[in-house]
């Protein structure tokens, strides 16, 4: 009963830290014309690279937001 136990523990562990690591936010960016256009639910190496360098539409970079809802 403790190999089970035990077991169980580890892999809620890991499941928890994994997904803590791995979080996710819904992220838009406002356009040229001042519409808020939705890039939906972002996470981990996306949701960095959004926040950190926006997103390229038709040559033009806009800032992006990211925000948990």
């Amino acid at each position: 009963m403790k190999k089970v136990s035990f077991l169980a523990i580890a892999l809620i562990s890991v499941a928890t830290l994994s997904s803590c690591n791995n979080k996710c936010h819904e992220c838009h960016y406002e356009d040229a014309n001042g519409a808020e256009v939705e890039l939906g639910e972002q996470c981990g190496d996306d949701l960095e690279n959004y926040e950190e360098n926006g997103i390229v539409v038709d040559g033009t970079t806009y800032e992006v937001h990211c925000h948990e809802h």
